[in-house]
């Protein structure tokens, strides 16, 4: 089996295996799938080394605090007891961060690392001298710093233990969409039914899937129907009638009847697999707010440095001993380390990737989700995206007996496989299906047919004058439904009408609370379609959009992007079809419904699984809400270390004796890194 390939999650260009680190900034690496095992040996090995850490470092810290019981042992013993015990904790188990520091020196690549193995290998080398050769220090007494050295890997390597937790919760959204598969499937070989893992399914594989089970690959039935339980893909949590010729996806679930489906995409071409990889992508990305704090992060290092180096060199000058200017050094070293400002990004990125994920926002990368929050006009789609996408009788009318109308409509209608017959046909009553005859299409125009015996005529006004029929009877019904924009049809039975339909593509329920939220957010809302003027313009009345542009061709969807683009507008796209691609390339922020085509899923950066344009509003709402956690976390990180350094280099010493011992600032670096941690989980609970 191939190995699973690791990256960085700071720095998606570097690739290892299980258990390396990276070379720029020191970090675990991690799985490229951007998913964590449910019981990761990563994190449970880094658990241990904290946990045998502490139970060394605690009678380090008792003995180093307790003069009395240094006593009771006798100084040299117990000075040798914390010598023995730190040297288990910094070169045992706290050796894989002296690794990292060292790995940092070799390129000049210095990172967090590099501060921490020079604050921890101060602190111990500098005891370690102070133990076999004292005659070196011209002091009587000079205090050992073990238990700084200790303390400081065990909080470390608690820090680190916390961020591999951190992570793996990141990554729950994925892990619960792949847990959204099942693990094999019945498969029909040469009559016989079988179990088969599911990477063995192939495209055209017929699978049988039993009541309760889940649908293990994206198919059509072939055989049965029952009732099945969309609501991973659509949200909606009443189970949807399907049939034969119906198409299924995989990790939803069969409720009812047992049914005969054909394999048709397998593998990573699942509708949960595209779903998951673009999470893992998004994951993988970094965002421009995250390269800024790379090249803050690449000169802070160096400047900690130099500063840890000054105070040594200020402190022996202004006369203090060489111990009081070491700890000094290595308080600066341990307090600037930059670990809780790496963190500040990538975590809320993971995390507001993750958030969108189970609310069915699929973000492709960091770039989008950063760029959606700073939109101001929004171009979208009619047509699958504002309404159904499919065309439903919403007026009808009948001049003599309604039901002989709707069985008459509904019986010549079904002979046909347009769109607007399926229509009629599902508004009519069954009645005379079988007893049509002279069935002829008029392309264009309309059908026609006897039931009967009778001549009977389906189809547009056009069609109607064609066959000499008098629309007079009618009039005022066309009038009023022309007005909103919907098409007509009618029906006329040996030459005289006895009814009309009006068929439209209803609104979608959403969209109306949707645009409303985007105009609250002060984005202005443009309808291009390819639909008549009439349809657009009743459309856009409704729904109170600021302009419209109708019977456009997909080259001039993209020109209207472009045209707002230059009024300096950042503008997102809003499509589902094949012909919004151009245009959702050409956006700033291209947002595809996830019920409509692959092309237009992959020419966008944001993908709404549900097909619903509050997605939109709750991208722009995440994306809002990730950008101030990122510079909330980034307070707590750089803030913190620019006011620390100084207290830790001795600043404040000569006016009120105050100091910051190596132990409590290797303790507060800590708690930075995990107050932004907690900080940046805290969009998990967001409400979108």
């Amino acid at each position: 089996m191939e190995e699973e390939e690791y990256t960085c999650p700071m720095h998606p260009e570097v690739r290892g295996k299980a258990g390396d680190h990276c070379p720029k900034c020191g970090m675990d690496l991690e799985p490229a799938g951007g998913v964590w095992a449910k019981e990761d040996v990563k994190y449970y090995s880094m658990l241990f080394r904290f946990w045998i850490s502490a139970i060394l470092t605690l009678p380090v810290l008792v003995i180093a605090m307790i003069p009395h019981l240094q006593t009771s042992i006798g100084p040299g013993r117990s000075v040798w007891i914390q010598l023995l015990l730190t040297s288990f904790v910094v070169f045992g188990s706290g050796f894989v961060l002296i690794k990292r520091g060292l790995q940092s020196l070799v390129g000049l690549r210095l990172n967090m690392f590099t501060l921490i193995m020079l604050g921890v290998c101060s602190a111990y080398f500098f005891s370690l001298i102070v133990v076999l050769v004292p005659f070196l220090f011209f002091e009587e007494q000079q205090h050992v710093y073990f238990e700084a050295a200790a303390v400081i890997t065990t909080l470390v390597l608690l820090g680190q233990a916390l961020e591999l937790k951190a992570r793996g919760r990141t990554s729950q959204a994925i892990r619960e969409l792949v847990d959204l598969t099942p693990k094999q499937a019945w498969i029909m070989r040469d009559g016989k039914e079988e179990i088969i893992l599911l990477g063995e399914i192939q495209k055209g594989d017929l699978l049988r899937v039993k009541p309760g089970e889940k649908i293990p690959v994206d198919g059509k039935i072939a055989e049965g129907a029952s009732t099945i339980d969309e609501s991973m893909v659509t949200g909606e949590a009443l189970p949807v009638e399907k049939g034969k010729d119906d198409w299924v996806t995989g990790g939803t679930i069969n409720t009812t009847g047992v049914i005969l489906m054909r394999a048709e995409r397998v593998g990573s071409e699942t509708m949960l697999s595209q779903i998951v990889e673009l999470v893992r992508t998004a994951q993988r990305s970094k965002a421009p707010i995250q390269k800024l704090v790379d090249r803050i992060s690449a000169y802070f290092v160096p400047i900690v440095i130099l500063v840890a180096l000054a105070t040594v060199t200020i402190w022996i000058f202004a006369g203090a001993s060489f111990s009081f200017a070491l700890s000094n050094a290595i308080g600066v070293l341990i307090i600037a380390c930059p670990c809780a400002l790496g963190l500040a990004t990538p975590v809320s990125i993971m995390v507001g990737i993750g958030r969108g994920a189970k609310s069915g926002i699929l973000i492709k990368n960091a770039e989008a989700l950063e760029a959606m929050s700073k939109i101001n006009a929004l171009v979208v789609d009619k047509t699958g995206t504002l309404t159904e996408g499919k065309p439903q009788v919403t007026e009808k009318v009948a001049f003599e007996n309604e039901t002989e109308m709707l069985k008459l409509s509904a019986a010549l209608a079904s002979q046909s496989i347009h769109p607007i017959s399926k229509a009629i046909v599902q508004a009519g009553e069954k009645g005379y299906e079988e007893s049509v005859t002279d069935f002829n299409t008029h392309a264009g125009l309309g059908i026609s047919g006897k039931i009967n015996k009778k001549k009977v005529l389906l189809g547009s006004m056009t069609f109607m004058k064609d066959q000499k029929v008098s629309l007079e009877p009618v009039e005022a019904f066309v009038e009023k439904e022309e007005t909103e924009g919907k098409s007509l049809v009618f029906i006329a039975e040996e030459g005289k009408i006895i009814g009309a339909f009006a068929i439209s593509d209803p609104i979608k329920p959403s969209t109306f609370e949707a645009v409303d939220l985007l105009h609250r957010a002060n984005i202005s809302v443009i309808m291009a379609t390819g639909d008549r003027r009439g349809v657009a313009e009743g459309v856009s009345q409704q729904l109170h959009f600021d302009h419209f542009e109708a019977e456009v061709l997909p080259d001039m969807k993209q020109e209207i992007v472009k045209k707002t683009q230059q009024q300096g507008k950042i503008v997102g796209m809003a499509g589902d079809g094949i012909n919004d691609a151009p245009a959702l390339a050409q956006a700033d922020i291209g947002i595809a419904m996830g019920t409509g085509t692959d092309i237009a899923v992959e020419s966008a950066e944001i993908v709404l699984v549900k097909g619903d344009l509050r997605g939109i509003y709750s991208a722009y709402f995440l994306s809002r809400a990730m950008k101030k956690n990122i510079k909330q976390n980034l307070f707590l990180a750089f803030v913190y270390n620019v006011l620390s350094i100084p207290i830790a280099a001795g600043l404040l010493y000569p006016i009120s004796g105050i100091t910051l011992n190596p132990m409590i600032a290797s303790a507060a670096m800590t708690v930075s890194s995990i107050s932004v941690i907690i900080n940046a989980l805290r969009l998990t609970r967001l409400k979108l």
